[in-house]
């Protein structure tokens, strides 16, 4: 088995643009993601689901049972993948992620999914912090526009600040279709 795992964060329908909390860019991410999953499908890679559960009384997004909460068509998990369900931010918060990637003998992160500024983020960080190489495939992570001191700060900035955040002291981070040439 593969010491490498691609790990699918939140990509849930509530994040597509017909959802509760659509993203800018999530159908595209999804896609560049999708290519990755098929390749980690065909080398019979490790692959990781994982999607959030609102647990709050008042929650618009991400409420189980809902069409929403369901992870997106472009990359469902198959029967034969795991699939954690988180209630934090960070997917290691909580859950069985990490003794299932050290069980599985993983050591190499592949991290796609949403949002760059959240759940990505805390993913990757915590990642880094357990010891884990990680790679993040910067085109196959969406976010939103966000406000900050009366300020709109576009996603595509909220996204590129977190990447070379990331970049900086995290990850490597490249785009799905460079990581596929290489790996």
């Amino acid at each position: 088995m593969s010491q490498t795992a691609l790990v699918l964060i939140d990509f849930q329908n509530d994040y597509f643009e017909d959802g509760a909390y659509p993203l800018v860019g999530t159908r595209q991410a999804a896609a560049a993601a999708g290519r990755v999953l098929s390749a980690f499908r065909e080398r019979g890679n490790t692959v990781v689901h994982v999607r959030h559960a609102s647990t709050e009384a008042d929650a618009t997004f991400f409420v189980p049972g809902t069409q929403g909460a369901e992870i997106n068509a472009t990359v469902r998990p198959l029967d034969t993948e795991t699939v954690v369900t988180k209630t934090n931010i960070n997917a290691f918060l909580g859950t069985e992620l990490k003794d299932f990637l050290d069980a599985a003998g993983v050591r190499d992160v592949v991290a796609v999914g949403a949002m760059s500024h959240m759940c990505v983020d805390a993913f990757v960080r915590a990642a880094a912090d357990y010891g884990y190489r990680v790679t993040v495939l910067h085109d196959a992570v969406a976010t939103r526009d966000l406000d900050f001191g009366g300020r709109q700060v576009p996603a595509q900035d909220v996204h590129a600040a977190f990447m070379s955040a990331l970049a900086f002291a995290y990850a490597q981070v490249i785009a799905a279709d460079e990581y596929l040439s290489v790996s």
